[in-house]
């Protein structure tokens, strides 16, 4: 593979455009997720991204050319995806198929800069979808939420820490299960993470978070690097004790137990809290430039998907102009 990557760098292009005329699709592949990670300093989840995405073309197209892929092959492909289903639906998502097409026009950039001959880029076109409405909770329903979990056990105080960070902190669940130990400070109730596109931010805590924090630290009997934990089990912690670190998916899934449990009917995710996270700060009258960098927004116009709930001049008008004179 390194050889490859010299290969273009030494070759006249000539001649490399004559080597590439028909070069297969899984090398080409190889080479791009190692250009993501050492020229593009892309996160290993972003490389395993692409690649769980680009490999579903050679899974549906088998051993194929660059120069295979065609409008004809891609549309094929989008019919597979889009009736490729995953564990919880018939169907693979629009917004989960966009990424394939996103991921494969990335590809077919880095064939183009390389001298790869392929199809261009911009010839692939985006299916449409409909923007996920906005979903958050009440302070009401945060707090019953927070209570659910017993405090009388590890398992119980590790979930409400996990309800109460998500919601002092805004961060996203990728974030919180890659928190360690050493990541928080719980005495001056601030730290920073990195997000997406490897940007740092920083990230400022409750005192409620903070007591509970160190209440569920108190509890813990190992010497485990990762914040949050798996409980059960007989398995005793490594030295870094990776093994036991929560998962993504395990947070989800003890944030719907809990929110059910609290008989909340509304479908409750970790996102939920972090949804709850940005609307708490502008009904309080947060600035929305504050909370874009509270939540690592790169795009403003990203952030700007709270404000429809949250303006409350909206709320005084209807107040004013109709509320009282609806019905008489």
């Amino acid at each position: 593979m390194h050889t490859n990557i010299v290969r273009y760098y030494i070759t006249p292009v000539k001649s490399l455009v004559c080597y590439n005329k028909h070069m297969d699709y899984q090398s080409a592949l190889d080479d791009f997720l190692q250009y993501q990670e050492l020229e593009q300093n892309r996160s290993l989840k972003t490389i395993d991204n692409y690649r769980h995405y680009l490999n579903r073309l050679s899974d549906f197209a088998g051993d194929i050319k660059v120069s295979d892929i065609t409008p004809e092959l891609i549309r094929k492909w989008r019919m597979w995806l889009n009736r490729l289903g995953t564990y919880s639906s018939d169907e693979l998502g629009k917004s989960t198929q966009n990424y394939h097409l996103i991921a494969l026009r990335s590809f077919l950039k880095f064939c183009a800069k390389r001298g790869i001959p392929a199809m261009p880029a911009d010839k692939i076109e985006l299916a449409r979808t409909k923007r996920s409405q906005v979903t958050f909770l009440t302070p009401e329903e945060v707090t019953r939420l927070a209570n659910q979990p017993s405090e009388k056990d590890s398992a119980g105080l590790r979930d409400r820490a996990i309800i109460e960070l998500l919601f002092s902190s805004g961060l996203r669940v990728s974030e919180l299960v890659g928190l360690d130990r050493g990541h928080i400070n719980t005495a001056r109730r601030e730290f920073s993470v990195r997000g997406k596109g490897q940007k740092d931010r920083p990230i400022f805590i409750s005192q409620r978070a903070a007591e509970i924090l160190n209440d569920y630290l108190k509890s813990r009997q190992d010497n485990a690097n990762p914040l949050f934990i798996r409980i059960a089990g007989n398995k005793k912690a490594d030295t870094s004790g990776d093994y036991k670190r929560l998962t993504a998916r395990s947070v989800q899934r003890i944030i719907a137990m809990h929110a059910l449990r609290a008989g909340i009917t509304k479908h409750v995710s970790p996102h939920t809290l972090r949804h709850s996270f940005a609307t708490d700060l502008l009904m309080n009258g947060a600035d929305l430039r504050s909370v874009q960098a509270m939540l690592g927004h790169s795009n403003i116009a990203t952030t700007q998907i709270y404000t429809h709930v949250t303006d409350p001049h909206l709320k005084a008008v209807h107040e004013k102009f109709h509320a009282q004179k609806a019905i008489q």
